[in-house]
């Protein structure tokens, strides 16, 4: 699995990042970072869980 941002939508809520900060940060520039792109089979229900929670839809999953 593994999760994308899209910079132009996210407006760095950081609900992603309460869900899954193993996987998500944010930067001094309130830009989200993307620390496992490439995502851990023990991470991917919470991660899941994240991109479902976004208030902007800027998370996608490709499996």
């Amino acid at each position: 699995m593994r999760v994308r941002v899209d910079p132009l939508v996210c407006e760095a809520n950081a609900v992603c990042v309460g869900l899954a900060p193993e996987v998500f940060d944010l930067n001094d520039e309130d830009e989200l970072l993307i620390l496992k792109p490439d995502v851990p089979a023990e991470e991917q229900d919470r991660v899941r869980h994240a991109v479902r929670s976004c208030p902007k839809a800027a998370l996608t999953l490709e499996e």
